[in-house]
């Protein structure tokens, strides 16, 4: 169940050797799939009215998933929980072909919130089985996006979860080996894990295109650049959002004194703002920018009230929503269809 987040402590304005500041990270929080799959649940709402099912977490944020469920979605495990003909929601992670086909005999009405780029990664996956390579999928054992890719071609796939699994990995035929990867890793590890595979089998091909989300890839520039000018670094995001978590090992590696993982501004304590003068903020992709603000306020009210924004990239790609939701009640053409909220 989602966490309440705690009652909001106010944190004391210490004197520190130094000016206080805030590094803010840009770009940060909510990318296009993210926002797709969010506004694909409330427009399902206000279509179907209540409740819709969604298989999982729609994104991995408590805060998000929370206030979903009070306009009256409903989250389950798996799509045997949802009544018959009820309408039902695929998290932005994906789903395999299994789960598809348990939808479809349980008559019910799908609608499909798998981000684009993680439907592009599903692709290549049948592409590369049906060529009879074998592929090494690099990404997190029981991951819903690995588990969703790896149902695609479950005779094909073999998964490495990082650079120490690279030895024990036994393939077919090494002359036919492609690597893929779960959109959310730290693109530094991902990038030793390949080289580590293309050590011990030199004709590895690489996917058509890179699969690490450009939002990841952002997010983990932008950290880098604030990592290296922090004491202290606070990342916005749920511990179970590989993204959010995979900031902050990044950010601990490329500088920064400390770092730490919140899902709410309450998480913040005292201790970690000790002899601190710049504090980095960044928030994972499915984070609500609702979130991060929290997070300056409080710090503002302990003497952090100068924020600098470091912005290493711009962002402004957005994915049409599923095609059940691109029309309105009356059936006209919605105008969030295109792209969710329109940042």
């Amino acid at each position: 169940m989602p966490r309440i987040p705690g009652a909001r402590r106010r944190l004391q304005d210490n004197p520190v050797v130094g000016h206080k500041r805030v590094l803010l990270a840009a770009p940060r929080g909510y990318c296009a799939g993210v926002d797709r799959a969010v506004v694909a649940v409330e427009k399902a709402l206000d279509l179907y009215g209540a409740p819709v099912y969604v298989r999982k977490q729609i994104v991995h944020n408590v805060h998000v998933v929370s206030e979903l469920e009070q306009q009256g979605a409903i989250f389950v495990d798996e799509v045997d929980e949802v009544p018959s003909g009820a309408h039902v929601v695929f998290s932005a992670h994906g789903v395999s072909p299994a789960v598809v086909n348990a939808a479809a005999e349980r008559g019910l009405r799908a609608i499909d919130a798998t981000c684009p780029l993680v439907t592009k990664v599903h692709r290549e996956a049948v592409r590369f089985s049906r060529d009879d390579f074998q592929i090494l999928l690099i990404g997190h054992a029981g991951h819903e996006e690995v588990e969703g890719t790896a149902g695609e071609a479950p005779d094909h796939v073999t998964l490495v979860n990082g650079p120490d699994d690279v030895d024990s990995i036994v393939v077919k035929d090494p002359d036919k080996v492609v690597w893929l990867s779960q959109t959310t890793l730290s693109v530094d590890e991902t990038m030793e894990t390949v080289r580590r595979l293309r050590e011990r089998f030199p004709n590895l091909q690489d996917p058509p295109s890179d699969d690490i989300c450009y939002a990841t890839q952002n997010r983990q520039v932008a950290i880098k650049k604030v990592a290296e000018q922090a004491d202290l670094v606070i990342v916005v995001g749920s511990a179970n959002s590989s993204n959010s978590v995979r900031l902050v090992e990044v950010a601990l590696e490329y500088g920064a004194k400390a770092a730490y993982r919140v899902d709410y501004a309450s998480e913040i304590k005292q201790e970690w703002l000790d002899g601190v003068s710049s504090v980095g903020v960044t928030s994972g992709a499915s984070v609500p920018e609702v979130l991060v603000q929290e997070v300056l306020d409080d710090l503002a009210g302990a003497g952090y009230q100068d924020v600098e924004e470091v912005k290493t990239a711009e962002e402004d790609l957005m994915f049409s929503l599923p095609k059940e939701l691109r029309k309105d009640i009356t059936g006209k053409q919605d105008a969030r269809a295109l792209g969710g909220r329109g940042r």
